[in-house]
């Protein structure tokens, strides 16, 4: 007996559903390019920095979007953004050498940030090129004004990251104190008098033009908690002569990877039995995604990421500027306004959605278990060149048969399949779910990951036993015709007819 599948189909917005659409052209790709292989649509990720744009116009907010790089390293996203209206986009980068990528990509200085944990490099060219240095600490702040004076650069743009923000969860100061969840990032709002002090006594040396947070949570209550702290505590800095006039509210704002709702409260609800051990196991030799048996219950709690969101991305600030902040009473939107303060926002994985995918050939099919009713499919891929599951997301792939499917009809419907990758290692599972697909792939199909642009596609690619690393490639289309070129070779430029791109 065949196991009922279970689907975690994924949202699949147009763009991107035409080119999964253009199976040959796929397959001609990675015959060329061989398999792993990375394919983008640099300008959706343009179309998703207006979509943000569009909500700050809503709430008649100024301020700028920037892009959190780490999510991709592709020059060609990139150089996209590179090429939007400069005073609404910025490029948030968190090393020197992505600093130094920008850079070769066409943003100057002034839209970049520096985020991250800062060594006296990144410290230094981000203060010589006029970049906005977000500071994460105390120590921070006096190595840079170091610098600053002993190279003799102009002053720093600076903004405060903030955390460990607390607020009162009753009425008339009577209530829960509530703690926002500690992060090692930024400055405790209990040691804020000592980074004002700081920040006075090297004037000289920065700007302080705003303060920061980001938060390790989907909870949009904790974020205006956050935020409306940040607003306040902007009028503590103005009474000490300090100017800020920006507040940062990092990223987070999420995505949406499965399409419909029910398959994904089905396929959670079915991993918590088989956990219990009343329906046979989903995953890889029981594995329970953090959940466990304890005595009948379950216990722990599921490391996944909320693959269904219906409300992310921009829909997601949207909300966050529209709740009513605790002390206040007013919407974030409002007070932001009310203050004269603009806004700053990094998204990452929400910048890059349904930017792009990845595509692996299968390799070999076999069957296991007993009766054979689940298989093992070998891809030309390892965990590292799709890292799904290091960022607990659970997507089904697209399976895109090669050649003639007139001789499908043998095919006997859904089959649960356990995918593996091409390293000689019993970890290297591309999922430890079983994953249900239409029909059982063949050897020479593909099978494409979908959405993979945010952190998945190269946060964790290595050249483990000398396999190759995925290739990446950009996506465009000009007069109809579909055009490629290798991602370091993209520019955000139009071409004459019948001039290749």
């Amino acid at each position: 007996m065949k196991d009922a599948p279970l689907y975690l189909r994924p949202r699949v917005d147009p763009p991107l559903a035409s080119l999964l659409g253009d199976v040959p052209f796929l397959h001609s790709l990675v015959d060329v390019l061989g398999s792993p292989l990375n394919v983008l649509l640099p300008e959706v990720v343009a179309d998703n920095a207006e979509r943000f744009r569009s909500v700050y116009r809503r709430h008649r907010l100024a301020g700028r979007v920037y892009f959190a790089h780490k999510a991709n390293r592709s020059s060609a996203l990139v150089r996209r953004l590179a090429a939007c209206d400069p005073a609404a986009v910025g490029i948030d980068v968190a090393s020197l050498e992505e600093l130094r990528h920008a850079l070769s990509c066409g943003f100057t200085g002034n839209r970049v940030m520096a985020t991250g944990p800062k060594d006296r490099e990144f410290l230094w060219l981000a203060a010589r090129v006029g970049a906005t240095v977000n500071l994460d600490s105390a120590g921070e702040l006096e190595q840079l004004a170091e610098l600053v004076r002993t190279y003799g650069l102009g002053r720093v743009d600076v903004l405060a990251r903030l955390s460990g923000f607390e607020s009162d969860t009753g009425h008339g100061g009577v209530g829960t104190r509530v703690l926002s969840r500690r992060s090692r990032f930024g400055t405790p709002v209990a040691e804020i008098d000592e980074l004002w002090a700081a920040l006075e006594r090297h004037q000289d040396a920065v700007i302080l033009t705003g303060l920061a947070y980001h938060l390790d949570t989907t909870g949009l209550e904790e974020k205006v908690r956050a935020l409306e702290r940040c607003v306040l505590a902007m009028d503590e800095c103005r009474a000490r002569g300090l100017a800020p006039r920006v507040v940062d509210v990092g990223g987070g704002f999420g995505v949406g990877y499965v399409a419909e709702a029910g398959e994904w409260e089905r396929w959670t609800t079915a991993l918590s039995e088989a956990v219990l051990g009343v329906r046979p196991p989903l995953t890889w030799r029981g594995h329970g995604y953090g959940l466990r048996n304890e005595g009948g219950t379950v216990r722990g709690a599921a490391a996944l990421y909320p693959a269904h969101r219906p409300v992310a991305g921009p829909g997601y600030l949207d909300q966050l500027l529209s709740l009513p902040a605790p002390v206040l009473g007013r919407p974030p939107a409002t007070l932001l306004l009310e203050h004269l303060n603009d806004l700053y926002v990094e998204p990452g994985r929400a910048l890059v959605d349904q930017c792009g995918l990845s595509l692996a050939r299968v390799l070999d099919v076999r069957p296991v278990g007993v009766g054979h009713t689940r298989h093992l499919v070998r891809l030309g891929m390892n965990a590292g060149d799709v890292s799904l599951e290091e960022h607990g997301v659970l997507v089904d792939p697209v399976l895109l048969p090669r050649g003639d499917l007139r001789d499908e009809a043998a095919d006997d419907g859904p089959v649960g399949v356990h995918l593996v990758g091409n390293l000689c290692l019993e970890a290297d599972l591309i999922t430890r779910r079983l994953v249900f697909l239409p029909r059982l792939p063949r050897a020479g199909d593909l099978l494409a990951f979908v959405n993979t642009a945010g952190y998945v596609m190269d946060f964790h690619a290595h050249h483990a036993q000398r396999q190759p690393v995925a290739r990446t490639v950009a996506v465009t289309e000009e007069g109809g015709a579909r055009r490629w070129c290798l991602d370091e070779d993209y520019w955000p430029l139009t071409h004459p007819q019948g001039v290749p791109s």
